[in-house]
């Protein structure tokens, strides 16, 4: 269901707006493209897990092409209905990757899939969007740019639904990532999903009113050019068709509540949350971070005065990115 602060955020947070008015006129809101900041580059290839050509932006350091050198990489996942040009050219990632000492960002997109892989796909598709993450990225990635390619020298992280999906694919594969990141992070997503399915209850997307949709629509139409996926543009292309899970036990395997009792204390990655406080999710990592305590497992946690939007991922971007580079260095022996 799409509130009225998911649409706000979407609509801002993808967008800057020229602001165009007159004595005589009404105020008009008139769509521009970020700009693209230093050092970002966009990556088209094929994806086999998705069965489709995927983009990813990526921000290299400043003195990569100078060096020889291999660097420790984040990958960043977005939120829902939004996409892989959103942290790079609207929320300040590239601009705290550039100013660290040595650091591949990687920002890739999948679309509203929860980054799971798909237990029944329609229409023809093929919509396994955690190996497109685990397999067809992080494979382009190691096997075109100068990375780090192993456990010390990889994280992600995530904001809302990019959250869950960190946490989810780093504890699914807690050999591949140092550190798991999570702001504003949706945890519990998949952890509702099986309760709605042990009730018998069917999962089916709230009706949207007719005036928002119309909002809705108008931003599409302009955010589709600049995403410029051939058949993976507009939010309706980007919706996988099918179903997430089919049982109560699918949905578990993706809940960071349950598969986190799954990674043995020797195996288990650097962990860190935020939220703000006047986001309703912040009870989900709050009770994350409970359960961490009870089990005395480390963990980072930050709150901070904030919404679910994105002026607060502009700030807790570059307290989270710091943080997790930091774990990477430290795992590489990089650090005293």
């Amino acid at each position: 269901m799409i509130t009225r602060n998911l649409l706000r955020m979407w609509l801002l947070a993808i967008l800057f707006y020229a602001v165009v008015t007159s004595a005589q006129e009404p105020l008009e809101l008139i769509p521009e493209a970020a700009p693209i900041p230093p050092g970002l580059e966009t990556v088209e290839f094929f994806s086999p897990a998705v069965n489709r050509t995927m983009k990813f932006d990526i921000v290299l350091p400043e003195n990569y092409p100078a060096s020889d050198a291999r660097y420790p990489v984040l990958y960043l996942l977005h939120g829902f209905m939004q996409n892989y040009t959103i942290w790079g050219r609207n929320l300040a990632a590239a601009f705290y990757a550039r100013n660290v000492e040595g650091l591949i960002l990687v920002l890739p997109d999948g679309g509203n899939s929860w980054f799971v892989n798909y237990a029944h796909s329609d229409d023809g598709q093929t919509n396994n969007w955690e190996d497109h993450i685990i397999k067809d990225v992080i494979g382009y990635v190691d096997a075109n740019y100068r990375t780090e390619a192993r456990r010390e020298g990889r994280a992600i992280a995530g904001l809302s639904m990019g959250g869950f999906g960190a946490y989810a694919l780093g504890l699914r594969h807690p050999d591949m990532f140092v550190s798991l990141g999570s702001t504003s992070g949706a945890l519990s997503y998949a952890r509702t999903a099986a309760t709605t399915l042990s009730a018998g209850i069917e999962r089916i997307p709230a009706p949207r009113d007719p005036v928002r949709q119309a909002q809705i629509d108008a931003a599409d139409a302009f955010i589709s050019q600049i995403v410029a996926i051939p058949g993976f543009s507009t939010q309706d292309e980007r919706t996988p068709k099918g179903k997430d899970f089919l049982t109560a036990e699918q949905a578990t395997a993706y809940d960071p509540f349950a598969i986190i009792y799954n990674v043995p204390r020797s195996q288990m990655p650097h962990l860190y949350m935020d939220a703000g406080t006047d986001d309703g999710l912040i009870s989900e990592a709050r009770e994350l971070a409970q359960l961490l305590m009870v089990n005395n497992v480390p963990f980072d946690y930050m709150q901070s005065r904030g919404r679910h939007n994105s002026e607060y991922w502009r700030r807790s971007i570059g307290h989270m990115l710091t943080i997790q580079h930091e774990v990477m260095q430290r795992a590489l022996d990089k650090r005293p």
